[in-house]
């Protein structure tokens, strides 16, 4: 499913995402780009507040964005996240609450892509993880 997937312009995508993030407590931005199976990319970036409760990550504006459109089946999703005005270091991962909202609407095999920029990225599936999520 890799190569039906332009890994490298989803994680543009999501990089572009980044810079809309509102972060002013932890300084930590994180883009998403969100690929649905009609082909429609659905961008989306961390939400923080003062009350942490209210926070959102980038994955979860992403996927209510597409929601909210009638989307309903996707293929994958970029992600990019780091210190804002810093060079990316690290992989950003989904957390759990991001990785429960993906299994709600996609299989095994959808993408999730982590990066640090378009050249250097890994790719897994939700599958590997989210082993044994909880689905009802």
């Amino acid at each position: 499913m890799v190569e039906e997937v332009d890994v490298k312009k989803l994680i543009l995508q999501a990089l572009g995402a980044r810079m809309k993030a509102y972060a002013p407590y932890s300084k930590y931005q994180v883009g998403a780009a969100l690929l649905s199976a009609k082909g429609r990319v659905y961008p989306g970036c961390n939400v923080e507040n003062a009350s942490y409760g209210g926070t959102v990550c980038a994955e979860r504006v992403a996927f209510f964005r597409a929601i909210q459109e009638g989307e309903r089946e996707f293929r994958a999703i970029a992600i990019v996240g780091g210190r804002a005005n810093e060079k990316i270091e690290d992989f950003a991962y989904p957390c759990g609450i991001c990785r429960q909202v993906m299994s709600e609407f996609c299989r095994e095999d959808f993408l999730i892509i982590v990066a640090k920029d378009a050249d250097d990225y890994q790719v897994h599936t939700l599958g590997e993880l989210l082993p044994h999520g909880f689905l009802l």
